[in-house]
């Protein structure tokens, strides 16, 4: 094949990477060992046709303009603020914390100036965060960590929070106003007719050719380009040469109700206590999509599977060094993307 760069993964690293190189006049092929474009964005209608994220809700949002506009020329854009709660002591709580989960949690009438002097009374003094466990406790102290956070990662990452790398628990912030959006930035929409179909746009080029149900790493010998785009395990390209890294995977269980319009009061409920799911997520309250019933996904963590988080502790992100370094001396070979640079992204990375 004549083709100037092969992009590993159709995932959004891979679609977009394709598509800039495809327009700066590159003749590019993407592939993929899965038999739909999108990675773990991938979002289709289900056998009762509700629009449903297939590994997990996803949610675009940024503060950068030219990623908004970027995206803009491949679809149409349905305004979403996400709101999650979290099912605490028999109540569902506002999550991020805010004012009124201090409230309804600790049974209190505080206004913004009190709830900041009451988490500045909880919180723990730390001077050195070395670990996620550090950085919630330095923020809302033990009790609060305990209820929200300490179960939740357990199961979700299969490790305690003080054994995971700070940046994990970061992503979360602690407010002391109303705001129980789960994010504050400028841009925060949906595409209208879904992520999937955002990335046919953006790959429907005349330099684009995709082929799906190729593996790379079992088939690399017959690629002869003069640069690889690879969007997939780090460690798998590599032969495993340091040892596997760990990735967490999500088992899911999709379940419809076709008598309820609604079946949760938020798109999305976590569950930091003895479940043995982390959250339920329903895709209309993230879609907008009109339907006399409703499907609810049930997310279940786990270790096999389809490789969806890096696991940044300490020992794996030395082990990462490592490849790093050997795919710093690959001059035709760029790693992007969660799994080639073994670190927890947004989509919209920048």
């Amino acid at each position: 094949m004549k083709k100037d760069v092969l992009v590993v993964g159709a995932g959004f690293a891979g679609c977009v990477a394709a598509e800039r190189l495809a327009s700066a006049g590159r003749e590019v092929l993407v592939i993929d060992k899965r038999p739909h474009l999108g990675g773990n964005a991938y979002d289709k209608y289900d056998a009762h046709g509700v629009l449903v994220h297939c590994y997990g809700p996803h949610i675009f949002h940024t503060n950068t303009p030219v990623v908004f506009e970027y995206l803009s020329r491949f679809t149409e854009w349905r305004p979403y603020e996400h709101r999650v709660l979290s099912f605490v002591n028999g109540k569902l709580l506002p999550f991020p914390i805010n004012l009124d989960t201090l409230n309804q949690f600790f049974n209190l009438n505080l206004d913004e100036q009190e709830a900041a002097a009451f988490l500045g009374d909880i919180r723990v003094p730390l001077t050195h965060i070395k670990t996620s466990e550090d950085l919630v406790l330095s923020q809302v102290g033990h009790e609060l960590c305990d209820a929200f956070f300490r179960k939740y990662t357990r199961k979700q990452w299969g490790l305690d929070l003080a054994e995971l790398d700070p940046h994990v628990a970061n992503r979360i912030p602690v407010r002391t106003n109303r705001d129980d959006r789960y994010f504050t930035d400028k841009f925060q929409f949906m595409p209208c007719d879904g992520f999937t179909r955002m990335l046919e746009r953006m790959l429907f080029h005349p330099r684009i050719e995709v082929i799906h149900h190729i593996d790379f790493l079992t088939e690399r010998r017959q690629f002869k380009y003069r640069h690889i785009v690879f969007t997939g395990p780090i460690d798998a390209y590599f032969d495993f040469t340091f040892g596997k890294l760990p990735y967490r995977s999500l088992r899911f269980e999709f379940i419809h109700h076709c008598d309820a319009a609604r079946y949760q009061p938020a798109a999305v409920i976590n569950y930091p206590n003895n479940h043995e799911y982390t959250r339920v997520t329903e895709f209309k309250h993230i879609t907008g999509q009109p339907h006399t019933g409703t499907t609810i996904g049930v997310e279940y963590p786990c270790s096999d599977g389809e490789p969806c988080y890096p696991v940044p502790t300490l020992g794996n992100l030395t082990v990462y060094s490592k490849y790093g370094s050997l795919a710093a001396r690959e001059r035709s070979v760029s790693f992007i993307g969660r799994l080639a640079e073994y670190r927890y992204y947004n989509m919209t990375k920048w």
